[in-house]
């Protein structure tokens, strides 16, 4: 049997995304339609990505711990669960969520249009929970200023570190993904003196080049994020976006990482919002507020191929090519 075809989770990052959370309704009707939308999301895509092959349209779809059940009964991706709140000096949220669109692309036209087919798809058997149309800052900098996204890793590095293999054979190709929206109060950060904003992210402004490790600040924010197992450091793959809105004077960062266990994602965010040791937290989190926080399955492109949309009570096994 070929092995499963992961979702895009490594694509190529994009100028623009859009990011959209649903719940979905209860009843029948809304799991068949849910469960049809996965078995044609890879048509769908590749219907309106024909329109202009150089934009690179993609789409990763994710499925939440409380609707998985729903949708495909036993088994279950064996590290699936929702999203845990976390209170520390700063508090990470839970909200609601049962299906992520990562939408990404170079051009906004060509991931509203797939985000307005598969909603067209759906129709009101979910609810709009959270949408986020991103976009890349100036040279892939936050509006704080800084470079964002250049430790990921890249190639095979980045498969390892966001595909899930033989340790849940079962999901195997599929990956986990954790987003947040954060809110920054830029009239006090920008207040902040360049030095110290170094000091808090762990890097130099204008450079995007790392300070040095003896330099770095115990609370810097790249060294609260950087986790190491066994000597090993565990890699997840970013594709936070900026976003704003006058009209609601909110400005921020959409944060979205994969990783092939959430774990490694939690203890970042545990690091940052109780501190390591507790206390000693990301001072980001000072000027920085999370108001969403959802935590998703992404199964391989061959599951979702592969969904029968009248019943889908156990995994289904993958296409012969």
């Amino acid at each position: 049997m070929p092995s499963a075809v992961p979702q895009p989770v490594v694509a190529r990052l994009t100028r623009v995304a859009i990011f959209l959370v649903v719940t979905v309704n209860s009843g029948p009707e809304s799991d068949v339609a849910v469960r049809g939308l996965c078995a044609d999301l890879s048509s769908l895509l590749r219907a309106v990505g024909f329109r202009d092959l150089e934009g690179r349209l993609s789409c990763v779809m994710g499925i939440g711990s409380n609707v998985w059940d729903r949708l495909f009964g036993a088994p279950r991706p064996k590290d699936l669960h929702p999203f845990q709140e976390i209170r520390g000096v700063h508090h990470a949220v839970s909200t609601p969520g049962d299906l992520l669109f990562h939408i990404r692309s170079t051009r906004m036209d060509m991931c509203f249009e797939l985000a307005a087919q598969i909603m067209s798809r759906l129709g009101n058997v979910v609810t709009v929970i959270d949408e986020v149309h991103g976009f890349k800052y100036f040279d892939d900098r936050d509006l704080m200023g800084f470079v964002d996204g250049t430790e990921n890793p890249v190639g095979e590095g980045a498969e390892r570190a966001t595909v899930v293999g033989e340790e849940d054979a079962p999901f195997a190709g599929g990956s986990y993904v954790i987003v947040q929206k954060y809110l920054h109060d830029l009239a006090r950060w920008n207040a902040v003196p360049v030095e110290q904003q170094e000091n808090i992210i762990g890097r130099h402004k204008l450079s995007d080049i790392e300070q040095l490790d003896a330099a770095k600040a115990p609370y810097a924010h790249n060294v609260l994020t950087t986790i190491v197992e066994d000597g090993d450091q565990l890699e997840i793959v970013r594709d936070n976006m900026p976003f704003g809105e006058f009209g609601k004077g909110e400005f921020g960062t959409y944060f979205i990482g994969y990783a092939r266990s959430p774990h490694r994602i939690e203890q970042m965010l545990e690091n940052m919002f109780v501190g390591r040791p507790p206390g000693n937290y990301d001072r980001l989190l000072d000027f920085s507020r999370a108001v969403t926080g959802a935590l998703f399955f992404v199964p391989s492109a061959s599951f979702l191929d592969d969904v029968e949309p009248e019943l889908a009570s156990k995994v289904p096994a993958a296409k012969s090519k």
